[in-house]
């Protein structure tokens, strides 16, 4: 394990709350954004882009692609999630794009774009495409991370997306899609023991689609197997478990779960929309900076495919 302790030690430390830390000024940055259009498979879609001023000089950022929340958008995970501060902080490009009804098709997870068998893949794909030739990102610095119905989506980018992902960070999801063809990439996974929506131990969750879902663990177990990874060892600080297993290539599969969290986005702000429609949602957990530590993880990883 060659990163993983010290990022979670350092990560914890940068959780809202941690006496004697300074956290990056939460809240996105409206005067750096711009909004964009892209069509693809026949629709207009669109996203948020936001590039810290600070990079104007930076030839090859690295990209890291936010996927929103069912009954969510770009804009929401924009303002809740805090990437622009870690953008500003770390020196990255964030892109938060926009799902078809407020929703992606990552297999049987979720919503008007699951039902209407929407190309998800394929504008995700092109999306990265265009800033990789328009804003001059990485290639081999792309990071796909989501939370809830994005985890979904999130999943299936790194099993089926034609272009390279170094690492993808599902958050409060699961696998909703066979992966039977993927190519090797890193994964940390994060979640809550206690998570009604997507329950860690898989089977139906209290949402709105109260279909069967697979276990967090089986999801992870898969990931080992296509990076063909070694026996995973745990570490518990606190109320966060850290499972981790180091991979061929240099890889790595990380499972952080945190006892007693629920659905939500450590460290995050806690949404209305889905408040309003009676979406059962529950308090960003204090114990871990989800951004933060997905940051870390990425950064100390590229190449993809």
């Amino acid at each position: 394990m060659r990163t993983s302790a010290a990022l979670l030690a350092a990560c914890i430390a940068l959780a809202p709350g941690a006496a004697g830390t300074a956290a990056p000024t939460p809240g996105p940055d409206e005067t750096a954004s711009v909004s964009g259009t892209l069509q693809s498979g026949g629709i207009a879609r669109t996203y948020h882009l936001y590039r810290p001023p600070e990079l104007a000089a930076t030839t090859h950022p690295p990209l890291v692609v936010v996927l929103h929340g069912g009954f969510g958008q770009g804009a929401g995970a924009e303002r809740l999630y805090h990437w622009d501060a870690a953008a500003r902080k770390h020196g990255f490009v964030v892109v938060y794009p926009d799902g078809v009804g407020r929703s992606w098709n990552g297999g049987n997870c979720c919503g008007p774009a699951a039902r209407g068998d929407v190309d998800d893949v394929g504008f995700l794909s092109a999306l990265v495409q265009r800033l990789e030739a328009d804003s001059g990102v990485d290639p081999r610095r792309v990071y796909v991370t989501g939370m809830s119905n994005g985890a979904f989506m999130a999943y299936r980018m790194a099993c089926e997306a034609p272009i390279a992902i170094a690492a993808i960070g599902p958050v409060a999801g699961t696998l909703g899609v066979t992966c039977d063809h993927a190519s090797p990439t890193s994964v940390l996974h994060i979640h809550g023991s206690a998570d009604r929506n997507i329950p860690f131990d898989g089977g139906a969750g209290s949402g709105f689609e109260r279909r069967a879902r697979l276990a967090v663990p089986e999801a992870l177990a898969r990931w080992q197997r296509i990076d063909r990874c070694e026996p995973p060892v745990t570490k518990t600080v606190g109320t966060v478990a850290t499972q981790h297993a180091d991979c061929a290539d240099g890889r790595e599969v990380e499972l952080i779960t945190i006892a007693g969290a629920g659905h939500q986005w450590p460290g995050g702000a806690r949404g209305t929309v889905q408040s309003i429609l009676g979406m059962p949602l529950d308090a960003a957990s204090t114990a871990l900076d989800a951004t933060e530590t997905l940051w870390a993880f990425f950064a100390a990883r590229q190449g993809g495919r």
